[in-house]
């Protein structure tokens, strides 16, 4: 038997060039994961600064300001500081949920990121119940505070846990609703490209702003809810439950909660400027600018670039309305809590998805 040494090296060579094509391609589909996490991470850091410094101009203070220029690396240090603490376990505590706790708030708020676009072509995942993926994935985080309130084995944190729990649900059901009014009235889909395509026809009066002021504002109050912001931080409560199902974390595992609380808060920022204002489209026709001076092999790049200014843009001025109710109002009771979510906000989402309804119903 006769082997060609030629054919051999062809044969070894086309494995090593199929090995690095795959590889490559495991690569490249991690570059945009990797993208949108430091993009996501970069968002916390500055809606911590923001926070600080505007409720410090609220309160007359002068606010962070030696930690990098106007303090802008203030919440990078406090994350390092947390880094390079002790963990503390309960001794009588059960340690396994007391450790998973945190990891399973921070991860299903992470995946609802991949269905929000900051341009026609930019999002992660582009589904038919993109909106649904959110609300089902984000309804898993109280389940890591009710594990981290029961694993902790202290009566505080526990009653935490079970606020938590009871928040999200009773808040959670008008949210859906008024997602709901938006698929029948206006865009037909679930799919968070199709919502913000629908509201592009006219402009800046086809935003559902116009179209859906009643659940906008239903969506705006569950939303604060669910993201455990003052009026409605129940389960934190220091006055009552001593921070509640964070009593007993330190370190690093307290610093997830910390950062899952605000990467909840930018996520819900992101789907009220997606499903009421219009997302990335803008009244002006800003897409003409690279016509006008001959640069139409940049359009594309002009035009995303564009498409991701403008939806941070209003996210950003968005979140002025939770920052400022933290330091507005002060908290209510849980029972009156509960009585907004269940006596109110339910009624009338469920109002205005009849109305909505009945809406399109004539229409056809």
């Amino acid at each position: 038997m006769i082997i060609d040494t030629t054919e051999i090296q062809d044969i070894h060579s086309f494995y090593r060039v199929e090995s690095l094509k795959e590889v490559y391609e495991i690569l490249w589909m991690l570059v945009p994961i990797l993208t949108l996490v430091l993009g996501i991470t970069i968002g916390v850091l500055v809606i911590v600064w923001l926070e600080r410094e505007i409720s410090a101009g609220l309160q007359q203070r002068i606010g962070p300001e030696y930690a990098g220029p106007l303090g802008v690396l203030q919440a990078l240090a406090d994350g390092t500081k947390l880094l390079f603490k002790e963990n503390l376990l309960p001794s009588r505590g059960d340690t396994r949920l007391f450790s998973i706790g945190p990891s399973i708030a921070v991860i299903s708020i992470l995946l609802s990121y991949s269905v929000i676009p900051f341009d026609y072509r930019l999002v992660l995942a582009d589904l038919n119940i993109g909106v649904f993926l959110w609300i089902a994935v984000s309804s898993i985080a109280p389940i890591g505070l009710l594990m981290s309130g029961y694993g902790s084995n202290n009566k505080y944190s526990f009653l935490g846990g079970l606020r938590a729990a009871a928040q999200s649900i009773s808040y959670e059901i008008p949210l859906t609703l008024c997602v709901l009014s938006i698929a029948l009235r206006v865009s037909n889909s679930l799919s968070t490209v199709d919502i913000v395509e629908a509201q592009s026809k006219y402009g800046f009066w086809g935003w559902n702003l116009w179209r859906q002021p009643i659940g906008f504002i239903v969506f705006i109050i569950s939303s604060l809810a669910e993201c455990e912001r003052l009026p409605f931080d129940l389960p934190e409560a220091e006055e009552e439950l001593v921070a509640g199902y964070q009593t007993e974390y330190s370190g690093i595992k307290f610093g997830l909660f910390y950062v899952a609380s605000y990467l909840n808060l930018l996520v819900s920022s992101l789907f009220v400027t997606v499903l009421y204002f219009g997302g990335w489209n803008i009244s002006i026709p800003y897409i003409f600018v690279s016509e006008l001076f001959e640069i139409n092999k940049a359009r594309w790049v002009f035009g995303t670039t564009i498409g991701i200014f403008i939806t941070l843009a209003k996210t950003y001025l968005f979140l002025f309305i939770p920052i400022t109710t933290r330091w507005t109002l002060p908290r209510i009771r849980i029972d009156q809590l509960l009585n907004l979510g269940w006596k109110f906000l339910l009624p009338i989402s469920l109002g205005n998805l009849l109305l909505t309804t009945s809406f399109q119903l004539l229409s056809l």
